[in-house]
C-alpha cells in the first residue's frame, strides 16, 4: 500500500494546467480526490475519466470560486476531512507597470492568489489539528522569490504566498502537519494566455525558443512531495526548465 493510497486530496484550480495534472497523478497513487474550480463542466469530465480508469477511488467535483469565503466554508463542511490541501488556484493579469495596473485586476489577483489560499487553509486546519495529520501544499512561483518589471502585483501576491507558507510552517512546527511550497519557473499552461487576456500569440512568445516545463513536470513533484514519509517535509522547492536561471535570465534558441 502506497503512502497516498486512500488519502483525501483537495485541489483548487483542478480544471486545467497543474491542478488537472496533479489530479491525474494523485489518482494513480490511489488517492481520493475533491476537485474544485469555477469551470464545473471540465471537472465533471475529469471526474468521469478518473473514476473509470481508477475504480477504487472516489472523485468529487465541486464548483468553487476561491475568492468567496462563504463558498469555501460551505464546501469544506460538505466533504470528507482533507488529508492533503493543494492550494493551486492562481492567476495573473497583464504586464503593465505599476502605475497602469487597473484596480479591478489588482483586486482579482489579490483575492485569488492570497485570500483564496488563506481562506482554504483556515477552513481545513481545524480538522487537521484535531486528527493530528495533514499536509498543506501551496503553489508558489519564482515570482515569489524575484520581482521583475511588469509583474508588480503578481510578484507581490506570490511573495505573500512565500511569507504565509513560511509563517504557517513555524506556527505548526509542534504538530505533525506539514507545509510545503512548490515554486515553478516557466510552465507552459493556460497561465500566460490568461495573463495576455486571451492573446494566444503573445502567450506562445513567452515560451518561444526554449523547452519550458509542462504541467505534468510540476504535478509529479507535487505528488512526490506529498508522498514522503511523515517525518520528512519538503519545505520549499524551486523548479526551472534547464534553460532558465532566474525570473528574467532565459536562454533562447531563436
Amino acid at each position: 500500500m502506497g503512502r497516498l493510497e486512500g488519502k483525501t486530496v483537495f485541489i483548487t484550480g483542478a480544471s486545467a494546467g497543474i491542478g488537472e495534472a496533479s489530479a491525474r497523478e494523485f489518482a494513480k497513487e490511489g488517492s481520493n480526490l475533491i476537485l474544485t474550480a469555477r469551470r464545473l463542466d471540465r471537472l465533471k469530465g475529469l471526474k468521469e475519466e478518473l473514476e473509470k480508469k481508477y475504480p477504487s477511488i472516489t472523485v468529487t467535483a465541486v464548483e468553487l470560486d476561491v475568492r468567496e469565503k462563504k463558498q469555501i466554508d460551505a464546501v469544506i463542511a460538505s466533504v470528507p476531512p482533507v488529508d492533503i490541501l493543494l492550494n493551486n488556484a492562481g492567476m495573473v493579469l497583464g504586464v503593465e507597470h505599476l502605475q497602469d495596473v487597473e484596480e479591478d485586476e489588482f483586486d482579482q489577483m489579490i483575492a485569488t492568489n492570497i485570500k483564496g489560499l488563506v481562506f482554504l487553509t483556515k477552513a481545513v486546519l481545524p480538522s487537521m489539528k484535531e486528527r493530528q495529520t495533514g499536509h498543506i501544499i501551496n503553489l508558489g512561483s519564482i515570482a515569489g522569490k524575484q520581482a521583475y518589471p511588469g509583474g508588480s502585483i503578481y510578484c507581490a501576491t506570490k511573495h505573500a504566498v512565500e511569507a504565509i507558507t513560511g509563517s504557517l510552517r513555524h506556527e505548526l512546527v509542534d504538530t505533525p502537519i506539514r507545509v510545503s511550497a512548490i515554486c515553478p519557473g516557466l510552465v507552459n499552461t493556460e497561465f500566460s494566455t490568461v495573463r495576455f487576456r486571451g492573446d494566444k500569440q503573445k502567450a506562445d512568445n513567452v515560451y518561444a525558443g526554449l523547452q519550458p516545463l509542462v504541467a505534468q513536470d510540476i504535478a509529479e513533484i507535487i505528488v512526490f512531495t506529498a508522498g514522503r514519509p511523515p517525518h520528512v517535509n519538503i519545505a520549499d522547492m524551486l523548479i526551472f526548465p534547464t534553460n532558465q536561471a532566474s525570473a528574467t535570465n532565459v536562454a533562447r534558441n531563436n
